[in-house]
């Protein structure tokens, strides 16, 4: 395994240890009603730089800026797990069916990407999201519904070459259903798309819902990086740096270790790629 490779798990292991840490500190003070230390607001620390006690300095409340970053981890790893948990899983089974039947179940599937590919994404994403209310699910459910395409066309050409392999019709010899033929023998043989998937999907998703934050639709009362980036760009000129400079490092090297890490999976797990190295 590459250096690089082994940087960028080490750093997706820092985001997750963060994660978890902001989870258990949202739940605590979820359980006795209280304003999480993220949330404290301390107006005699306005707009202080990073120092020994605020090691990423202090927004115009005075909330530390290091332990919201940290919130914005949590509700990345939230938005990064749960849209692709609707996205994958929706478009690895469309294309399953749609390549395995063929016909018109085939033609079904291609119109519904055409359909959900032409519409504007982002404009998709928003509506939903405030159809179903502004906060985490209406996020999850706008993402989600509008991302699975990619997946769904990628299963679909590797289904259609492997549904008429030997080991595909050495199964329908034996009589088996069509049931346990797709799920049994031909996903196994294309989970690597799965993974190199959720590896794209996720940098991407948690980089759309800081957008939609930032637009103010996203997230209420949590500090979201879009949230954070929102509320720093009007205080740059003031000479107050900080808080936008670590929120744009945080999601920049988060979505670039993703990359990385998806860039890695795909030279190792794609056959194709394989067979020309080989």
């Amino acid at each position: 395994m590459k250096l690089s490779v082994k940087i960028c798990l080490a750093l997706l292991a820092a985001y997750a240890v963060a994660a978890l840490f902001g989870e258990v500190q949202y739940r605590v003070a979820q359980m006795h009603d209280t304003t999480a230390a993220y949330n404290l607001v301390d107006a005699t620390n306005r707009y202080q730089p990073p120092s020994a006690e605020h090691w990423m300095g202090t927004d115009n409340l005075g909330r530390d800026v290091g332990l919201r970053l940290v919130q914005g981890a949590r509700i990345a790893f939230h938005v990064g797990v749960m849209t692709s948990l609707i996205a994958i899983p929706l478009g690895v089974l469309l294309g399953l069916f749609g390549g395995y039947f063929g016909g018109w179940v085939d033609a079904v599937v291609n119109w519904l990407c055409a359909t959900v590919a032409s519409m504007p994404g982002l404009l998709f994403i928003l509506a939903i999201s405030l159809v179903v209310g502004k906060g985490l699910p209406g996020i999850y459910l706008g993402i989600g519904l509008t991302t699975w395409v990619g997946t769904c066309r990628t299963v679909r050409a590797e289904v259609l070459k492997h549904k008429d392999r030997a080991y595909v019709q050495a199964a329908r010899t034996l009589g088996y259903s069509h049931m346990r033929i797709m799920f049994r023998h031909i996903l196994p043989n294309v989970a690597h798309i799965i993974l190199i998937q959720f590896s794209i999907r996720f940098p991407s998703a948690v980089s759309t819902e800081v957008f939609i934050s930032f637009l103010g639709i996203g997230v209420q009362g949590e500090p979201s990086w879009g949230v954070m980036i929102s509320n720093a760009r009007l205080r740059l000129w003031q000479g107050v740096w900080w808080e936008m400079t670590f929120t744009t490092m945080a999601i920049f090297l988060l979505v670039l270790a993703f990359n990385h890490i998806a860039d890695y999976l795909r030279d190792r797990l794609d056959p194709a790629l394989r067979s020309e190295r080989g």
